[in-house]
Parts: C-alpha cells; structure tokens; sequence
C-alpha cells in the first residue's frame, strides 16, 4: 500500500513529490555528512560490492546448512535405533538446506527484474546533480532495492543459520544432561534470538546509511530510496515465507526434542 501511493505521488506529481524534492535538494546541500563517506555507502548499493557479499554469504550458509543436515540425518537415525523405530514418523520432516541460499540469489536477481520496468514506465527525471545524464527514470532506486535485499537476505540466511545451529546445540545438550541443567538456563536459544535481532538491525542500519549516502551525493529524490525500500521488504518478506513453508528446520527442533524425550536418556 505504501509503494502503491508513493508510486501514485511520483507519477502524478503530487504534493508528496513536491516535497521529496525540496528536501532532496536541502540534503544534498547539507555539509554536516561529509561527501566522502556519502560516497562509500552510496557505493555500497553497486551490484559489484553488493552481489560479491551475497555470494559470499550464500556459499557458507549453504555450506553449514549442509553439515546441520548431515548431522540431524545421524541424529535421526541413533534416535530410531534407540526407541527401536517407535518415533521414526514424528522425527524431522526432511530439510532442504539448499534452498534458502538459492532463494536468496533468486531474490537478487528479481530486483532488476522489477525496477527497471517501473524506471522506465515512471521516467522520473534525478536531482540536479544528475542533469544531463544517460537516461531519466530515478524511481525507484536500483542502488537502494540492491543494498536492501543484498544485505537484508544475507543477514537473515546469517541469523536463521546461527538459530537453527544453536538450537540444535541446545537439544542435543538437553538430550545428555539426564538432570535437565542444560534446559533450566537455556543460553543457547536465548543468544540465538540475539543473533537473529541483532543481525537484521545491522542490516536496516548499514541500509539506512546507502540510502542517505545516495540522497547526500544527489544521486536520488528520498522517495526513490523509500520506494526501492518497500519493493526490498516485499522480496524479504517472499523469501522469508518460502523457506518457512518449504525450507524445513525451524520449527522441527521441536520434534526432535519430542523424540529427545521419548529417549532411555531422560528421566
């Protein structure tokens, strides 16, 4: 809804673009953010430094990812061999590790995908500091939509990795600690949520700093960063459903403690 009415404001100039503009100007003109640090996280948003992080992220991930399927499929199978196959169809459902790193560069690749039609479609002319270029279709920001979903899905491929991870530790030390100390405290869980807010508030934050960085250096109007924003949060927002729904791990370390539980170790 909200994209809707910028892109309604932008396109029939309305007031709301009025007023981007005016304050696009004044903040391109502010001295109090020095150019060249403007410059470095304006830069940040280039496919070329953006794409180069996500692949990075993707790859390891995956990686991990791997190895945390390997060792829940040896769990699996010395939890069966235990309780004689009793629990066998209340174990894991299968997890496809692979999926959210490939969902991820799927979601980078759509970025262009979307902006430039719109760009095109729009043609909204840039601030002063762009006359006289190439082409006019500022809206919405290409830099602003890449840094947004770059950054945004590493973080949370990064954070649902180490919450995954960490819950698995948890489980395995409850299923070996026949007292329950190792559930009374519940660290693991506990820093794996920290992780899993702190790495995405990192994200919003370096965002935050591409999108002035664009505005200060007059390469976009305000609302061309915002509207990548809201096409950014739409494309997390899919990924983030997507490895729910079909990406498995989550939610199931609540079957494999059930089966923990069932297990000759408890008491």
């Amino acid at each position: 809804m909200l994209f809707a009415a910028l892109t309604w404001q932008v396109a029939e100039h309305g007031p709301l673009r009025i007023l981007d503009e005016r304050l696009g100007r004044t903040l391109a003109a502010a001295g109090g953010i020095p150019s060249g640090l403007a410059e470095f996280f304006a830069d940040l948003g280039n496919t070329v430094v953006a794409l180069p992080v996500l692949l990075v992220v993707m790859v390891g991930t995956g990686w991990r990812g791997r190895q945390q399927w390997q060792q829940w499929q040896q769990w699996q199978r010395e939890c069966e061999g235990e309780q004689g196959g009793a629990d066998a169809a209340g174990g894991p459902a299968p997890v496809r590790w692979w999926l959210p790193p490939l969902a991820a560069g799927l979601a980078l690749a759509a970025v262009p995908a979307l902006v430039v039609p719109l760009k095109l479609w729009l043609a909204r002319p840039g601030p002063p500091q762009m006359a006289g270029g190439a082409h006019d279709g500022f809206y919405p920001s290409g830099h602003g939509a890449t840094a947004a979903v770059a950054y945004g899905v590493a973080a949370l491929l990064l954070a649902r990795g180490r919450m995954r991870g960490q819950m698995q530790l948890w489980i395995g030390n409850s299923n070996s600690d026949s007292n329950d100390s190792a559930r009374s405290g519940a660290p693991a869980p506990a820093a794996a949520v920290a992780v899993a807010v702190a790495l995405p508030a990192s994200a919003a934050l370096l965002n935050a700093g591409v999108g002035l960085g664009l505005v200060r250096r007059g390469y976009h109007w305000p609302l061309d960063v915002l509207g990548s924003w809201c096409l950014a949060g739409v494309l997390l927002a899919v990924w983030c459903a997507v490895c729910d729904r079909w990406g498995g791990g989550g939610g199931r370390a609540v079957r494999q403690e059930a089966c923990d539980g069932a297990g000759p170790d408890r008491t």
